[in-house]
């Protein structure tokens, strides 16, 4: 018992299925099980599905094994959970699939075991004990999203041009995934992550998901969280901000440009350095709303935290046809703190933070004098730093609005010396 309790003691909370899920082969048995799979029919991988075994290879998504059979996917799809063999619940809210063609699915035959290759060329691992079943798209993007209107960004990118068949099986990874972009050392995998809260001796771990550029609003939610979790007795709470790392929509900012923005906030001690830890959530973006943000807030659960701050609209996104909310902004917290399979973790929703005009700086939204808040949204954001504009005093430090503009104005300079394009007649 005592061993058990050791291998997930940190960060004090259980992973889901009690044991962190690590599908990377030994160092020793690399070279055999490379040359075994390179006998096998294989599977050509998307940059996007190499993130989704980046996830499950490392954990995040434990007890997850591999990608889906079907009755796992069903489950997903139709409960957003699954039933262990024990009969306890966790929950799994995303479909985590690997989609093949008829071309492949012939080649695969009847073997059992397929070997996965990178978007590269390299060979990246094996799917054993597999199971082909039927890809039925409009099911799974009216059941994931709610709606099959057009212009939805992960449907387009990944399920549209997918094929008709989805294949499952257990994963082995011949070696952790890396992208050699420079900011590898911020993937921590949740073991990891789990090592850094025991090493700052967390007693609460509290974790915040973004994909959009740290504001001073941001830094009031998080600063006013931790000052809450000392009031309720804790010591030494730390934040995890959890930037999303994997596939986002095209007008998002990229990666890069977020992370050397959160350094800028670190650095100008808006966040401090010595109860924050940054590291990059590997999953693909769906904006799914509050069917998404239930994986966000487990997959947090596997990396050690025991608290999750949730906000308005959370992995929300306007409908594409039309200049409203896909998703009731409240929804997101609201279903998180019913969803089945989370009840371990303490959801804690935050108040509104807006621009307070008057006092000149990001605060709480205050009912009582609505005249004098300026809400800044993301789009508003990008417009100002795509037009050199400064925001208010007091919305973002410097460094990190520096960060942005300098992004924009790198854009604008790819656009002006584009050659302008040849219309033939």
């Amino acid at each position: 018992m005592s061993s058990r309790v050791l291998s997930v003691k940190s960060s004090l909370i259980e992973p889901d299925g009690g044991s962190l899920i690590n599908l990377v082969v030994p160092d020793s048995e690399r070279f055999s099980r490379e040359r075994e799979a390179s006998e096998l029919p294989h599977v050509k991988l998307t940059q996007i599905d190499l993130e989704w075994v980046h996830v499950i290879s490392e954990g995040w998504a434990s007890p997850l094994k591999g990608f889906m059979r079907e009755d796992e996917y069903l489950q997903s799809l139709h409960f957003n959970s699954m039933r262990l063999k024990d009969g306890s619940v966790v929950n799994m809210s995303l479909p985590i699939v690997l989609a093949i063609d008829d071309e492949q699915k012939a080649k695969i035959g009847g073997s059992s075991d397929v070997g996965l290759i990178g978007p590269s060329g390299d060979p990246v691992g094996v799917l054993k004990g597999i199971q082909i079943y039927k890809h039925n798209k409009e099911e799974r993007i009216a059941r994931t999203w709610g709606t099959t209107a057009p212009g939805l960004p992960y449907v387009e990118e990944v399920i549209t041009p997918a094929g008709n068949w989805l294949i499952g099986g257990d994963l082995e990874v011949f070696k952790p995934i890396k992208y050699n972009d420079g900011l590898d050392h911020y993937r921590l995998s949740p073991q990891q992550l789990r090592k850094e809260f025991d090493k700052r001796q967390a007693d609460a771990v509290f974790a915040f998901q973004l994909r959009n550029p740290v504001h001073n609003g941001h830094a009031l939610l998080m600063n006013d969280t931790r000052r809450r979790l000392l009031e309720m007795g804790y010591k030494n709470p730390i934040l995890l901000l959890h930037p999303l790392g994997g596939y986002t929509k095209a007008d998002d900012v990229p990666l890069d440009v977020r992370m050397e923005q959160h350094s800028k906030v670190l650095e100008d001690d808006v966040l401090d350095p010595e109860t924050t830890v940054v590291a990059i959530f590997p999953s693909p973006m769906h904006y799914a709303g509050p069917t998404e943000v239930q994986w966000h807030a487990k997959a947090r659960i596997n990396a050690g935290a025991n608290f999750y701050i949730v906000g308005r609209d959370p992995a929300g996104m306007s409908l594409p046809t039309e200049k409203r909310d896909l998703y009731d902004p409240d929804h997101g917290k609201l279903v998180l703190s019913m969803t089945p399979g989370l009840e371990k973790l303490n959801i804690l929703p935050f108040r509104v933070a807006a621009y307070d005009q008057k006092e000149k700086k990001m605060a709480f939204f205050d009912p009582s004098r609505p005249q004098d808040f300026l809400f800044i949204s993301g789009t508003k954001m990008r417009t100002y730093a795509r037009n050199g504009e400064n925001p208010p005093d007091g919305f973002m430090c410097p460094g990190g609005w520096r960060v942005l503009v300098q992004y924009y104005e790198s854009l604008q300079a790819e656009e002006t010396s584009k050659p302008p394009s040849v219309v033939s007649v």
